[in-house]
């Protein structure tokens, strides 16, 4: 199993600081946001990391990352050359996941909740299938909101304007190697990208998506007022552990 994080788009919401460096580098907590998907990933042992970004701040991001020494994990970096979406981002990785199944992270959702369990989980069942991570939310029509029924998820829908659940599908997804012949197929929404809840839509149709709840604190920082609220939660948060001094 390989690990992506999706580190891309142009962050317009979060300007002008987006103006001059990647989002992604922007610090949450005591680090750079971007660190958290990178200690989630290691803590799990997933250690072959891809790291896809777009093309204006590449330069940033190698700079600051390097080879993946200093953290104890092997970096490849791929470029997004447009923002066609989070699915059409995931597709990039195909060579990448040379048939592996991978764990796929946006880079700037933030976790409380260790994986490690998940990931020993999902190997366990032989790789297969898909996994999402819910969160209960007081405002589930800005996400995508999975609509469950006993142990199953029925239906993913995304930012309804009545949702049918309060059960927001957080940006961190296990997926067996089939998905890199589901991008391909997939059809531009409206706003002209490839979304991951189409993606995720399949396996449900084919019975093939499990799901967990996540206990502790989750949130984006994709705007100014989600990013100071991952600040406030992620404060003490100490990795210092996770990554060596050179």
């Amino acid at each position: 199993m390989k690990g992506i994080i999706l580190a891309g788009g142009t962050a317009s919401r979060m300007r002008p600081l987006t103006d001059i460096t990647n989002k992604h580098l922007l610090p949450v907590g005591r680090i750079p946001m971007i660190y958290h998907p990178i200690a989630k990933f290691k803590a799990a042992g997933l250690t072959d990391i891809l790291i896809v970004t777009g093309r204006d701040h590449m330069g940033h991001m190698v700079q600051q990352l390097g080879s993946g020494h200093q953290f104890g994990v092997q970096f490849t970096f791929k470029v997004q050359d447009r923002p066609g979406g989070i699915a059409e981002a995931l597709g990039l990785a195909r060579g990448f996941a040379a048939g592996e199944s991978v764990a796929v992270h946006l880079g700037d959702n933030i976790f409380e909740d260790e994986i490690v369990d998940f990931v020993r989980e999902f190997k366990q069942d032989g790789e297969k299938g898909a996994m999402i991570f819910l969160k209960e939310v007081p405002d589930p029509e800005r996400f995508g909101v999975a609509e469950i029924e006993g142990e199953s998820v029925v239906r993913i829908v995304e930012k309804p304007k009545e949702p049918k659940s309060n059960l927001a599908v957080t940006g961190l997804y296990f997926y067996e190697s089939s998905v890199f012949e589901i991008v391909p197929k997939l059809i531009p929404s409206a706003r002209g990208e490839l979304e991951i809840t189409d993606v995720n839509n399949h396996f449900v149709r084919a019975g093939k998506m499990r799901f967990h709840r996540i206990a502790g604190y989750w949130s984006d920082a994709g705007t100014f007022e989600s990013w100071r609220r991952a600040n406030e939660l992620a404060w003490d948060k100490d990795y210092s552990g996770l990554f060596r001094k050179e």
